[in-house]
């Protein structure tokens, strides 16, 4: 048994994982920024605060993993280079229309939600209550969160 009563193997294993989704969860923050920054056209108004928003939710999430992480034992990613090198989601840059940003949201989170309910079934599989409630915290607010901006997409 390792920190918190999990085997060690486990621990490793998920650790690994929210490592990943953090680096994932890195990028997206930094896209948002990215799109809150340079968002222009008729929607600026709305994009603009919705940017802001989802990125400070964003920046809780990532502190969310990485004590999780600390809590079962490991060490979270931390550097720039990690996120750039480990990173599944693409960074954006010279994004400035409304509706390629809020495409791009959609794409990330959509990526992030897969990976979310693959930890939490992973973690559930291993009695992992900790990393259970961390993802079942989050994947109802995405799940909010796409089907607004798919309504607002008209998809």
């Amino acid at each position: 048994m390792s920190h918190l009563g999990l085997e060690t193997n486990y621990t490793v294993e998920i650790s690994a994982k929210l490592n990943q989704l953090l680096v994932n969860y890195q990028i997206y923050y930094q896209n948002l920024r990215a799109l809150h920054w340079n968002v222009k056209g008729q929607y600026f108004f709305q994009l603009h605060k919705m940017f802001e928003e989802y990125y400070n939710s964003a920046a809780e999430v990532v502190d969310e993993i990485a004590e999780r992480i600390l809590m079962l034992g490991a060490t979270p990613l931390h550097t720039l280079k990690d996120y750039i090198e480990k990173s599944e989601l693409a960074a954006v840059k010279n994004v400035s229309d409304g509706k390629e940003g809020v495409e791009i949201v959609v794409q990330n989170m959509c990526f992030l939600l897969g990976k979310l309910r693959e930890i939490n079934s992973f973690a559930a599989d291993n009695k992992d209550d900790g990393t259970v409630a961390l993802a079942t915290e989050i994947i109802p607010d995405y799940e909010k969160n796409l089907w607004m901006l798919k309504a607002w997409l008209n998809k």
